[in-house]
């Protein structure tokens, strides 16, 4: 049975061979290669038409050439789609350029231009007057945390990192597991074994001041799984809690609900008014009340009873700013 090989690693095959000036020849590559002559003949024909290869036939040698000397065959070939795919792909990871990879994608990019035969035809230059990709509120990560933390977990060793919640100015030394790594609206969770809580803890790498590895090596336990531990989860908070939530929409926002999926688990049940219910379980609430109050009226939880009294409270507070005594405008939550 003859091995699948494709086309492009075919091609690198045949350069390699031209370009160590060994004078191949259709029938000593198909021979090598174990396919026929003419397929070796169709590639060294678009070697030459499609990719601009400086081939020549020496007759002596009885074998191709590179009449320069310098050309190497791209390692990565790509046409006009192409193009456009990594044009675009570049755009969206604008939005991690909080991190310190940023740069090292830039320059990957500016690389794979760089490689492309002069027979590409689109231009960056018109393609950025045409798209446009507005980025979220993103925190800042300091270039050592950033490394250190991806070290260990790449390494699996214990991590001692300054840490401050949110909201607080003091930072407190944390030894922690790190597991995995979460990207969310703009930042990134490490979710990690604490020690000194003795669990399992989300810190958000923008809030580590600085972290260091540590000569001890710890082992992820066979029973961690992300992806479904947080399988319910509204946002990146997540407990071991389960709440049966329920939501009202107005027929306002109905449109607005039913065009994106907000919940891997979310059932939708429209009204004879327009209007929406949306179901699902949710192993935390903060960023579910929080969602909810994004919609103002157009929104109203019907359970579970803690999150009601949760919307309640915070509606109070958020009144007390437009109104009401004195006390109560300068009150500050938390």
């Amino acid at each position: 049975m003859k091995k699948f090989k494709p086309q492009h690693s075919r091609l690198l095959f045949i350069d390699k061979k031209i370009r160590d000036r060994t004078y191949p020849n259709c029938a000593s590559l198909a021979e090598e290669w174990e396919v026929s002559a003419k397929t070796i003949q169709r590639d060294l024909d678009y070697m030459r038409d499609m990719l601009d290869a400086p081939m020549a036939y020496d007759a002596k040698m009885r074998g191709y050439y590179y009449t320069e000397e310098r050309f190497q065959l791209p390692a990565i070939a790509l046409n006009d789609s192409d193009l456009f795919a990594v044009f675009i792909a570049e755009k969206v990871l604008k939005q991690y350029e909080n991190t310190p990879v940023y740069p090292r994608l830039r320059s990957l990019f500016a690389k794979i231009a760089e490689s492309l035969p002069d027979k590409i035809t689109i231009d960056p230059a018109q393609l950025n007057e045409k798209f446009s990709f507005f980025i979220s509120p993103h925190s800042m990560i300091k270039e050592q945390v950033w490394e250190t933390v991806f070290t260990a977990l790449r390494t699996l060793q214990s991590l001692i990192i300054s840490y401050a919640k949110p909201g607080e100015i003091d930072f407190t030394a944390r030894t922690i597991d790190p597991y995995h790594v979460v990207s969310y609206q703009g930042e990134w969770y490490v979710i990690a074994f604490c020690h000194s809580r003795q669990g399992i803890r989300t810190f958000a790498l923008s809030r580590i001041n600085k972290a260091q590895l540590t000569e001890h090596c710890f082992t992820v336990p066979p029973d961690f799984d992300f992806h479904k531990t947080t399988r319910d989860r509204f946002g990146v908070q997540w407990s071991d809690e389960k709440y049966d939530v329920r939501i009202w929409f107005s027929p306002l926002a109905a449109p607005y609900i039913l065009e994106r999926r907000w919940h891997e688990g979310q059932e939708l049940h429209e009204n004879s008014d327009k209007s929406i219910i949306m179901s699902f379980t949710a192993s935390h609430l903060l960023e579910v009340k929080r969602w909810v109050l994004s919609w103002g009226g157009m929104a109203r939880i019907l359970a579970p009873e803690i999150l009601v009294n949760e919307i309640k409270k915070e509606l109070e507070l958020s009144m007390g700013n437009y109104g009401g005594t004195d006390e109560k405008r300068d009150h500050k939550p938390g």
